[in-house]
């Protein structure tokens, strides 16, 4: 076996019975992660703790060879932020995933466990690589996110672990409002579940209300503000919703997608414009879309994108993709989030 497993799948296989001697749990997802060691360490299990960069090989190895003490079946060695030690102790690794101690199993929380070293390779063929970063799909040499495992995910998830039944629409109003933040989309999930009874259907009016609400509204507000060029106005809004204890990343999911749907509606009235000679913002929008109820929604949203600017709106893609990354890389922290964020309300805000 040359695959890796990915989360999603070994969570929902449930108890795990027989183990590898070696586990790498490689990815950037808090949420799988947990999920993951949730499975793999059982109440009962006998677990010692490392931390990568403040151990030796020597340590980890006399701990795998030591006796259960408490707990039932085999021990577990975990090592956390396991990248540097991976590096360092790599031929020490080699040889004793070859020949695993039978009373211990060492797992290894890594960022990253590149698929074209030795090391991964002897790791993968025993079926212990577990995959926790969101699922790609291929097209051609490039990668993107699939989203549509990811939507099956979504409601999976709510049904089973939130007894809520999501039908199509309402999972995508989820998705749009967080973003695919999945610890985020499952406190979403755990707060619909107060609004309905077990195994209660949720649409999509009811997400609005619950997940949307005020916050929507503070959004499009803080958004109204930067378009107009008030971009004082357009931070206080920001500040205020993340002193609600907002998520940055929850909130960029909300902004992008708002933002998102008025790029394409820009690059649809372009392309009227080259074929027809002239464009229609309302039915670029509409295709983009924005939906025609209430009867003021569609009118609305032509009165932002005006707001917005055809110069400033043809560069939106673009800084939203540099928000994203910094989101996800430089400006990961709530701190650094914020200032992200600030960024892309100046730059919608700016004025010729």
């Amino acid at each position: 076996m040359s695959e890796s497993i990915h989360a999603f799948d070994f969570i929902q296989q449930g108890q795990v019975d027989e183990l590898p001697g070696v586990i790498a749990i490689a990815g950037d997802e808090r949420f799988l992660k947990r999920q993951v060691f949730e499975l793999l360490m059982p109440a009962d299990a006998d677990v010692s703790d490392f931390v990568g960069d403040s151990c030796e090989w020597r340590d980890i190895r006399d701990e795998l060879r030591s006796g259960s003490l408490f707990g039932t079946g085999m021990r577990r060695v975990l090592v956390s932020d396991a990248d540097g030690f991976v590096s360092q102790h790599r031929s020490s690794l080699e040889e004793y995933v070859a020949k695993p101690s039978r009373s211990a199993v060492l797992m290894l929380d890594l960022g990253a466990l590149p698929s074209n070293t030795k090391l991964y390779k002897a790791i993968v063929a025993r079926q212990g690589v577990i995959n926790c970063r969101l699922p790609e799909t291929k097209g051609g040499r490039s990668k993107s996110v699939d989203t549509v495992r990811l939507k099956k995910w979504v409601t999976r998830w709510a049904a089973a672990k939130h007894h809520i039944k999501l039908n199509d629409q309402a999972a995508d109003e989820l998705v749009d409002l967080i973003g695919w933040e999945l610890g985020l989309l499952n406190q979403e999930m755990a707060k619909l579940a107060l609004f309905v009874e077990k195994d209660g259907k949720v649409d999509v009016a009811l997400v609005d209300r619950v997940v949307g609400g005020w916050r929507t509204q503070t959004t499009w507000d803080m958004l109204d503000a930067a378009a107009m060029g008030n971009a004082a106005q357009a931070l206080e809004q920001l500040d205020h919703l993340l002193q609600s204890g907002d998520a940055p990343q929850a909130l960029f999911g909300s902004i992008a997608w708002s933002l998102r749907r008025f790029a394409a509606a820009t690059r649809i009235y372009q392309r009227m414009e080259r074929t027809s000679g002239r464009g229609n913002l309302a039915a670029a929008l509409e295709q983009a879309g924005f939906r025609k109820w209430p009867k003021e929604a569609i009118p609305k949203a032509v009165e932002q994108l005006k707001q917005i600017s055809r110069a400033r709106a043809t560069h939106l893609y673009r800084w939203l993709l540099d928000a994203d990354l910094s989101l996800k890389g430089s400006h990961s922290s709530p701190q650094r989030a914020r200032f992200a964020l600030e960024k892309l309300i100046f730059q919608l805000a700016r004025q010729r």
